[in-house]
C-alpha cells in the first residue's frame, strides 16, 4: 500500500493523467488485450489480505471456445512482495521475515482457489543485483532442489494442492558453487519437478546482473502439471520474442515472468 500522498500503481496514475479516449491504446500497448471482467475473490482471501495488510485483486481471462473439447479453468496467482525487516538484519532474520509473509500471501491464494501460484524474481531476498556488492547478497543463494526455501514451500504446496514457482538466486553445489537466477518448479504434491536458469541477463551501464551470475544452461523446458504445461520466462527474458516463440513451439499453455520490477 502507498503511504498518503505517494505513488500507489501505474495504472492508477495513467487513469489520472491520461485522457480516457487515450488510455485505452495505451493500455493496449502496455498490456495487449482488455482485462476482461474483475471476479470476487474469497471473503477469507480479503480478510487475510485486510488483516495482513497487503492487496488482492481477481480478473478472468477467456479464450476463443473449442468444438470438441470442454473449457478448462484454471486459477493463477501473480504475487509480488516487499522485503519485511531492514537490510543490515542477518541474513536469516530477513530470510524468514519474508517467508512469514509469503505463507499468509499463500494462505489468501488458496482461499480462492488458486491453482498455480508464481513468486516473484528472487523473493527471498532484497534485489541486490543492480550492485556490485558480494556480501551479504550471496549468502541468499541455496540449493534448488534441497535448500531453504524449496524446504519451506514444499509442504505448502501440498496442503493446498498448489503448483508453486519459485524464483530464487540457487547456488549450484554440483559445479563449483556457480549461482544462477533460477526458477524452481514445485508440484501440489510437494515434490521438485524441475527448474529454470534465466537466460538473458541485463548488462546497461553500471547494471550488469553479470556480477553475480551468467546466462542460464537449461534451455527452454516445459513442466506439466494437473492444471497445464508451464514454462518460466524470468524477468529480462521477456524483452526476447524468440524466448516466447521456443516455450509455445515446446508446448507451454502459460508461460509466466517472475521480475522484481
Amino acid at each position: 500500500m502507498a503511504e498518503k500522498g505517494g505513488f500507489s500503481s501505474l495504472e492508477e496514475c495513467l487513469e489520472k493523467y491520461i485522457p480516457p479516449e487515450e488510455l485505452a491504446e495505451v493500455k493496449r500497448i502496455l498490456y495487449g488485450r482488455e482485462k476482461e471482467q474483475t471476479i470476487a475473490l474469497s471473503e477469507e482471501t480479503l480478510k487475510i489480505a485486510k488483516l495482513n495488510d497487503f492487496e488482492v485483486k481477481g480478473y478472468r481471462f477467456g479464450a476463443e471456445k473449442e468444438h470438441l473439447r470442454s473449457p478448462r479453468i484454471v486459477r493463477v496467482a501473480a504475487v509480488q512482495n516487499s522485503i519485511v525487516t531492514e537490510t543490515t538484519a542477518p541474513v536469516d532474520v530477513q530470510r524468514n521475515a519474508i517467508y512469514s509473509k509469503i505463507e499468509k500471501i499463500i494462505a489468501a491464494a488458496a482461499a480462492s482457489g488458486v491453482n498455480i501460484l508464481c513468486l516473484q524474481e528472487a523473493w527471498t531476498m532484497p534485489f541486490a543485483f543492480c550492485t556490485r556488492e558480494k556480501t551479504p547478497w550471496c549468502e541468499f543463494a541455496e540449493s534448488a532442489e534441497a535448500g531453504s526455501s524449496t524446504k519451506f514451500l514444499q509442504p505448502l504446496a501440498k496442503q493446498h494442492n498448489m503448483v508453486i514457482i519459485s524464483p530464487i538466486l540457487e547456488r549450484d553445489h554440483e559445479h563449483g558453487e556457480v549461482l544462477w537466477n533460477t526458477a524452481v518448479v514445485i508440484s501440489n504434491a510437494g515434490k521438485v519437478i524441475g527448474k529454470h536458469r534465466k537466460n538473458h541477463i541485463p548488462r546497461v551501464g553500471d547494471f550488469n546482473e553479470s556480477t553475480y551470475y551468467m546466462e542460464g544452461n537449461t534451455g527452454h523446458p516445459v513442466f506439466e502439471t494437473p492444471f497445464g504445461r508451464i514454462a518460466i520466462n524470468i524477468c529480462y527474458g521477456r524483452h526476447h520474442p524468440q524466448n516466447w516463440m521456443m516455450f509455445g513451439i515446446n508446448g507451454a499453455e502459460i508461460v509466466f515472468n517472475p521480475s522484481a520490477t
